[in-house]
């Protein structure tokens, strides 16, 4: 893994984004994590670049892990047009877009921007709209055990001890927390105007699914995808909300055959 900074200058004003690459030649992705910070990407974005020819790029959104979050970026929608300055900068075409949870959210925005840049979108579990009926977990209230027994399929596997932690990490957590807090907005973690953006999408969209997520459930992720033109759902049995990290094996094929279906290939220069 290579870590870098990039300096992109938006309309709102100049931001330094962060960015993991695993891989050094291949397909190029962008993996957006969730709420839990870039560790919840990691390891899959690893896994990727070891056992496909590709190339992973994951970014940590402003704010996460002690990097500087401007005043002017406090939401989604604006968040996503970082990351379309970031795959200008990068200059990458043919860009398989997937997002986790909150990183969902951001890869529907970024999808909604439209842009030649992205080949395909992939949104795991993702949130940001809202579903009457289905509402989304209020994850705030939660303490870290009960938010791991909605998560998980198998919570047992993922067990988290607080007291396990120093000073520093707890530091951290804190920190990730306000900055969700603060991109998460006033709706819990939903944008009521979002649909009417995700209706102009016209980028090839897969929408997965753990079939045991009670953060938010399988009816909130049809919606999702009924929402998208021509999107496809796809169900992720024994997994919940973050199946990234809980059956890598099960996503990973299925995330990599959708984007290598819709890839542009390019003569060779």
């Amino acid at each position: 893994m290579t870590r870098s900074t990039h300096t992109l200058t938006l309309d709102q004003g100049t931001i330094d984004v962060t960015v993991d690459l695993h891989g050094e030649r291949g397909r190029p992705f962008l993996l957006l994590h969730g709420g839990g910070g870039p560790q919840t990407v990691t390891p899959f974005a690893g896994l990727l670049a070891e056992q496909r020819p590709a190339r992973v790029f994951t970014p940590v959104h402003p704010g996460f892990d002690v990097t500087f979050r401007p005043e002017w970026l406090t939401d989604i929608t604006t968040l996503a047009q970082v990351y379309a300055h970031l795959l200008d900068a990068l200059d990458l075409r043919d860009v398989a877009v997937v997002g986790n949870s909150i990183g969902g959210w951001i890869a529907a925005e970024l999808a909604a921007l439209g842009g030649d840049r992205i080949s395909s979108v992939t949104l795991v579990n993702a949130v940001g709209i809202p579903v009457p009926g289905h509402p989304i977990a209020d994850t705030f209230s939660l303490t870290p055990a009960e938010l791991s027994r909605l998560s998980f399929h198998d919570p047992s596997k993922f067990r988290f001890d607080p007291s396990a932690l120093t000073e520093t990490q707890r530091a951290i957590m804190a920190a990730n927390r306000a900055t969700l807090q603060v991109y998460s907005g006033p709706h819990n973690m939903a944008d009521p105007t979002l649909p009417e953006r995700l209706a102009k999408i016209t980028h090839p969209t897969l929408v997965a699914w753990g079939v045991s997520d009670q953060v938010v459930d399988v009816g909130y992720g049809r919606a999702y995808a009924q929402a998208i033109p021509d999107a496809k759902f796809r169900l992720l049995e024994g997994t919940g909300h973050m199946p990234q990290s809980e059956t890598p094996d099960q996503l990973l094929p299925i995330l990599w055959d959708f984007a290598d279906a819709r890839v542009i290939h390019r003569p060779q220069l």
